[in-house]
């Protein structure tokens, strides 16, 4: 296992800048997952550690050793790539020894790692097959298992399950939480998918533009984001975020989830009329037409289209942004800011 240090890490290309003074510290042994959209920095971040990107300025250290200067594979780290980049002609067997091979790993070591490794991922059955006769799922566990037989101290996936179906996708998850758990050893992940990160990750770091947005634990993300940006990017559907004229610009945020098609003792009442509702069979999506605009609302309650409600939602249940969408405390001067603006509690 390995810790990861990124210290005023640059990345440029020519005069274009994509990544700027980045500071990230990986701790040994989490499963920590890179999110964010596309052309953010989380790829050529990781593509950073492994060395298959060069620096434009910082440094990277691996444990304490410095290694803005050591090649790929003298890293000790196994990546997975999207595409699976599995040889064609080689068994599901040969793929896997392949780099063991090329280590000069003795035999009967590797064929001890192999079958270990396979019995891990379930690809014992399937060890004479070649690739074209896999199925999409099989084909990547083979890519895991090739990276897993080499026993790296991290292991580094970029965005490995994109190309598979939505249950193969949910299934694969589970199998790389449960690797993690058995083997321990540092995971970094790189996705676009919001919920790839929940549900995975021990630690998450969501990037934008270069640059490090919020790093924590997948709870701390979702109930106490740092500013606009993390609120609207964890969840579905996105955080509401009202202006209502508040105050020096301030913004009000709440989670969809948190919205009451009645009224609430502790919070604002707002007249609301059911716009769309979607089944998504245990709850139901809302779109509701405000004074303030559309605001969205994750509900068990089954109502009708065009029925006119008081939307309640509770102080407790929301945030409050500055004019730089910055969090802001929500103390009782924001309370009372907020209630004068969007109308206070029931009476």
């Amino acid at each position: 296992m390995s810790s990861i240090s990124l210290r005023n890490v640059k990345k440029s290309y020519g005069n274009e800048v994509v990544i700027e003074n980045l500071n990230l510290e990986i701790r040994d042994g989490s499963f920590t997952v890179l999110v964010g959209p596309s052309g953010c920095g989380k790829s050529t971040t990781l593509r950073m550690i492994t060395g298959l990107e060069t620096l434009s300025g910082g440094d990277i250290f691996i444990d304490d050793t410095r290694v803005n200067d050591v090649p790929p594979g003298k890293r000790d780290i196994s990546m997975v790539f999207q595409n699976y980049a599995l040889y064609p002609t080689m068994s599901v067997r040969e793929n896997i020894e392949f780099g063991l091979t090329n280590k000069k790993i003795p035999k009967e070591e590797r064929q001890r790692r192999i079958s270990d490794v396979c019995e891990i991922v379930g690809l014992t059955e399937y060890l004479d097959r070649k690739p074209a006769n896999l199925s999409g799922g099989q084909r990547q566990r083979v890519a895991l298992a090739r990276a897993m037989v080499k026993q790296p101290k991290v292991f580094m996936m970029d965005e490995p399950l994109s190309n598979l179906d939505a249950k193969l996708r949910t299934q694969m998850r589970v199998e790389l939480i449960n690797m993690h758990k058995r083997m321990g050893t540092t995971f970094v992940y790189v996705t676009h998918d919001q919920v790839e990160a929940m549900s995975m990750a021990d630690d998450i770091v969501l990037m934008n533009q270069g640059k490090i947005v919020q790093q924590s634990g997948p709870k701390e993300l979702y109930h106490n984001p740092n500013c606009i940006y993390t609120a609207q990017f964890v969840g579905s559907p996105q955080t509401n975020i009202l202006d209502g004229q508040l105050p020096e610009k301030m913004k009000l945020g709440f989670r969809p989830e948190k919205v009451r098609l009645h009224p609430v003792e502790a919070g604002i009442n707002i007249p609301a009329s059911i716009q769309t509702k979607e089944m998504l069979g245990s709850e139901i999506i809302y779109s509701l037409q405000t004074p303030y605009g559309v605001v969205m609302c994750k509900s068990e309650e089954d109502m009708e289209d065009a029925v006119k409600v008081t939307m309640g939602v509770e102080f407790s249940s929301m945030y409050l942004f500055g004019a730089d969408t910055v969090r802001l405390p929500f103390d009782d001067k924001a309370r009372a800011a907020v209630s004068a603006v969007f109308g206070g509690p029931s009476k």
